[in-house]
């Protein structure tokens, strides 16, 4: 077998989900009346929206393809990676979710000019444009790989159809629609995920056979949560594990993770918004692992008969095909689009917000450009979002020309090298406010040449460390946190006096980010009832299009499992409309 086979219900099932998201953006368009309600919906996104958006936000495909490649290597290690974004989530609950929201912007870089000052700014905007856009080029390139290799699909067919999808609903309802997709597609992937990982578990008698099926294949020391030394070049260690849980905790507790809050009512919300986003990814954490797990176990055969490079990166979708019923497994490939989608849709409205907000304001002002009404940077700000979604595709086209390295190895890689270097003064200059005004910009000089020196693989050994030492994640990862945190903190002492114009910029800034919000006051209407209400409705359409397959020749377990997701897509529908009504 070299790919897996889908009927034509299957393509049925995707070409509908897909058309239902571009109504999404259209219904949405009327969300948006100016740049704030394009970039942040107007700062009154209620919590169930912000947080699901920030859960979906925070992984792409890479989940049910590199992740789920790890889970059948390496058995409950991938378990990790999820619980450090828990981890990440739940510490914004604790506090990082309200301190966000209340920096009162709408960009992070906005809020880097109000803690270290316009020129740190500057070089945030310029820096992370470019950086996005090769971020998501290389996310939907990584989806096209796999969707080409394993089921079969023309690789510029999916780059493009899936990019133009995501264009078309970003550009057309803004904030609004990146979030309310966001939510509808949590709403099939979160029951759908969790029925797979049943259906799984019941194919391998239980828990308990799982574990005496580890046992009797010679599993037990692979499918440890932590791993020797001496397995898998030295991954899925002690050290890879801390490496993976402090990722997790700079990547959602800096200004760099602010853009998942601006969009939410206030602190409260906030908070909310934060231990919803946590659960989710602790249900993910307990089980996106199962499936592959079980391929490992029941269907290894059919993985490695796979004509792709990484079988094991097709474990998820080998075990889905195994144990869903006919209809359902077009969801997964739903799943699998909406999860690259999901993250690539933020990415284009942050990155536009940015252009529009930070970026374009200074070259009106130098190039001495009549200002722009709210309407006309509102039309702005729709025609860079296809200009920046284009480039996104073309990039991805040409990506898929080349030949080199696994995508989802190099992902890690930017991770690392180039995305840690620059979150590590946006994390320390929430809580250390002695700093001159260079502080962020020494750290990412420090932080950069740990990073070069990775990429150039220079020896180790010259640093005094074994011959044999090489860059592994962790090393790269620690690496780097430590070169930036030594940037940030020997700054310290050269911090302007208390009272100066800086250390007072600075103090207002704190002040302002632990002040609470008064909506009412500083926001005005709130529409809650409305997103209830029109999300709802899009929801009991999912509903009834999934309900509909009942009438597809299956298995009475199969009927059983379709009519499951219905009914809870059908249920949480219902509630939100008829707590939207009642409001």
């Amino acid at each position: 077998m070299t790919q897996i086979d889908i009927s034509n219900i299957e393509y049925l099932v995707i070409v509908g989900y897909l058309v239902l998201i571009v109504a999404v953006g259209l219904v949405f368009k009327t969300f948006s009346s100016n740049t704030d309600d394009y970039f942040k919906s107007g700062a009154k996104g209620t919590w169930w929206l912000v947080g699901s958006s920030a859960f979906m936000s925070a992984f792409s495909a890479w989940t049910f393809t590199g992740a789920a490649g790890v889970a059948f290597e390496s058995g409950f290690s991938v378990m990790i990676i999820f619980l450090g974004n828990a981890f990440g989530f739940f510490l914004n609950f604790l506090f990082l979710g309200p301190w966000l929201r209340q920096m009162r912007v709408t960009t992070f870089p906005e809020a880097i000019s109000k803690r270290f000052g316009e020129v740190t700014r500057n070089f945030y905007a310029f820096f992370e444009v470019p950086i996005r856009i090769l971020y998501s080029a290389m996310a939907l390139y990584g989806l096209g790989i796999f969707c080409s290799a394993v089921f079969g699909y023309n690789i510029y067919h999916v780059i493009m159809v899936a990019g133009v999808v995501v264009l078309f609903y970003s550009a057309t309802g803004g904030r609004w629609a990146v979030m309310a997709t966001d939510f509808l597609q949590g709403l099939i992937l979160v029951p759908l995920t969790l029925i797979i990982a049943i259906l799984c578990i019941s194919k391998l008698g239980g828990v308990s056979g799982m574990f005496e099926q580890i046992e009797v294949q010679g599993l037990s020391e692979d499918f440890n949560m932590i791993n020797s030394a001496t397995l898998f070049g030295g991954a899925y260690t002690w050290g890879w594990a801390s490496a993976m849980v402090t990722k997790g905790f700079i990547v959602f507790n800096s200004m760099y993770a602010g853009p998942r809050y601006f969009s939410v009512k206030d602190g409260k919300e906030a908070r909310k918004a934060a231990i919803f986003a946590s659960v989710l990814f602790l249900i993910g954490g307990l089980v996106w692992f199962l499936p592959p797990i079980t391929a490992r176990l029941l269907f290894f055969e059919e993985v490695m008969a796979l004509g792709i490079s990484k079988p094991a990166e097709a474990a998820y979708a080998i075990a889905s095909v195994n144990v869903l019923p006919v209809g359902l497994i077009g969801l997964i490939v739903v799943a699998i689009l909406t999860a690259t989608m999901s993250s690539m849709d933020t990415g284009l409205n942050t990155n536009v917000a940015i252009m529009i907000k930070d970026i374009y304001p200074k070259l009106s002002a130098r190039l001495k450009w009549t200002p722009k009404s709210e309407a006309e940077l509102l039309g702005y700000g729709r025609v860079l979002t296809w200009i920046m979604g284009v480039l996104v595709i073309f990039l991805s086209l040409y990506l898929a020309q080349q030949k080199g390295k696994g995508i989802f190895e190099i992902m890690l890689d930017i991770g690392a090298l180039l995305m840690t270097p620059i979150q590590i003064p946006l994390m320390w200059g929430l809580f250390i406010r002695r700093t001159p005004w260079w502080a962020a910009l020494l750290s990412i000089a420090c932080a950069f040449a740990v990073s070069l020196m990775a990429f150039l693989n220079v020896p180790l050994s010259i640093f005094g460390f074994a011959a044999d030492q090489a860059w592994t994640f962790q090393f790269k990862f620690f690496g780097v946190l430590l070169a930036g945190s030594v940037g940030f903190l020997i700054s310290i002492p050269f911090a302007p006096a208390k009272g100066s114009p800086h250390r007072t910029m600075v103090d207002t800034f704190i002040t302002t980010m632990k002040t609470p919000i008064d909506f009412k006051a500083e926001i005005g209407d709130a529409n809650d009832a409305a997103q209830l209400k029109v999300i709802g409705r899009f929801g009991l359409a999912i509903a009834v299009f999934i309900g509909a397959m009942l009438i597809i020749p299956n298995p009475l377990t199969g009927r059983f499992a379709i009519a499951v997701l219905a009914l809870i897509i059908a249920s949480l529908s219902a509630l939100m409309i008829r707590q939207g009504s009642k409001s």
